[in-house]
């Protein structure tokens, strides 16, 4: 029986990235990428930022982790050649291929300060359409890592075979004490993994693209994923205790945000810090044991939506960077209505070029990793 409740968190999540991005696309916290605020933090506290605070210590690393559950279900129907095959047209081709034929117009608008800056002078068009082709990575850094991941896994199932550590894991964690290990040993885990960000990162090095991409981090929720959260008696138990891991989760969020709110929360010493790592963790807990208990259920919304999240992921900051750069640049609008009409463009533009983008043969399968009719 298909786990709707796996499909709707997903989708969700996704349109919390969404929403997500239009506020870090105008914060003022030092939160690398965006066009800027609309004044200098303190003197403008800009408090619409809390939600960053709120979302990203989670939001990415349960997309790993659900990632990994997905995997865990899928490889339980194909053979690993099918499966990976899937996924390298799911996820390598949009975010190779993707990036020369689509995302290049996110690269136009990261790349347009620099461009007034001088830097493209003398230089040639191709090489131009090169450069923001490769700008216009953005959020596709999240397909990069979990093809990744997946290439990978095909070795870790390899080595795991007989499924020991699988049935270890659920014998631990699935038992009768399993939430408290679930908490704890995951927590541990989920600590450890944020201290493999390089927390004084060399300019003019790759240590910054490591810092966004965490690879080491993000590999810990997927392969929590696989081997933990796939158990039907893990989720079992996760849904049994969804009150008091959703309270303790608002609990920490709110000490969080109350005590670091206009710090960077995206610098690697935030995000490394016992505070954000206990809140983080028990957000992604919380989060899949509420939507165990209460939305393990669908209808022809949810349908679509689970059909259509990873377009929307693909698509969306095409639509918050072209019109978030062109309002603030170009109109004299209140700060408020930029955040109005950004929010109204995304939810509802996204989901149209999705729909017109897949409709469209070659198109399909090197922007949105579809298969073409």
């Amino acid at each position: 029986m298909r786990k709707h409740w796996l499909d709707n968190l997903r989708w969700v999540t996704v349109l919390l990235v969404l929403f997500y991005h239009v506020i870090y696309f105008y914060n003022n916290k030092g939160v690398f990428g965006g066009i800027g605020g609309f004044g200098p933090y303190p003197e403008f506290h800009q408090y619409q930022d809390v939600v960053m605070y709120i979302l990203y210590p989670w939001f990415m690393p349960l997309l790993f982790l659900l990632a990994g559950v997905s995997a865990r279900y899928a490889l339980e129907k194909y053979d690993g050649r099918t499966w990976f095959k899937a996924r390298t047209r799911k996820l390598l081709v949009p975010a190779t291929i993707g990036l020369f034929v689509f995302q290049w117009i996110v690269g136009y608008f990261n790349t347009v300060v620099a461009a007034q800056g001088g830097m493209f002078e003398g230089m040639p068009g191709p090489v131009k359409y090169v450069v923001m082709a490769i700008s216009g990575i953005g959020p596709l850094w999240f397909i990069q890592d979990l093809w990744l991941f997946s290439l990978l896994l095909l070795l870790v199932r390899r080595l795991d075979r007989k499924n020991k550590l699988y049935d270890a894991c659920g014998k631990l964690f699935g038992g009768k004490a399993g939430i408290i290990w679930i908490v704890l040993l995951g927590g541990i885990l989920f600590f450890a993994a944020e201290q493999l960000l390089i927390h004084h990162p060399r300019p003019d090095t790759a240590d910054g693209l490591y810092n966004l991409y965490k690879p080491l981090f993000y590999l810990v929720p997927f392969l929590m994923g696989w081997f933990v959260f796939a158990r039907d008696e893990v989720q079992e138990q996760l849904g049994k205790n969804w009150i008091p891991l959703l309270a303790c989760a608002v609990v920490a969020g709110g000490v969080l945000v109350g005590t670091t709110f206009g710090q960077d929360n995206t610098s690697p010493q935030y995000l490394a810090s016992p505070l954000n790592c206990l809140y983080g963790w028990l957000a992604c807990l919380a989060m899949m044991a509420w939507f165990k208990a209460r939305y393990d259920r669908t209808s022809a919304f949810a349908g679509y939506m689970s059909r259509s999240s990873f377009g929307l992921y693909i698509l969306h900051y095409s639509v918050i960077a072209s019109f978030g750069y062109m309002m603030k640049i170009y109109t004299a609008l209140p700060s408020w209505a930029m955040y109005a009409i950004l929010t109204v463009a995304v939810f509802t533009l996204t989901p149209l070029l999705y729909e017109l983008l897949r409709r469209i043969p070659f198109v399909r399968w090197a922007v949105l990793g579809e298969k073409n009719k």
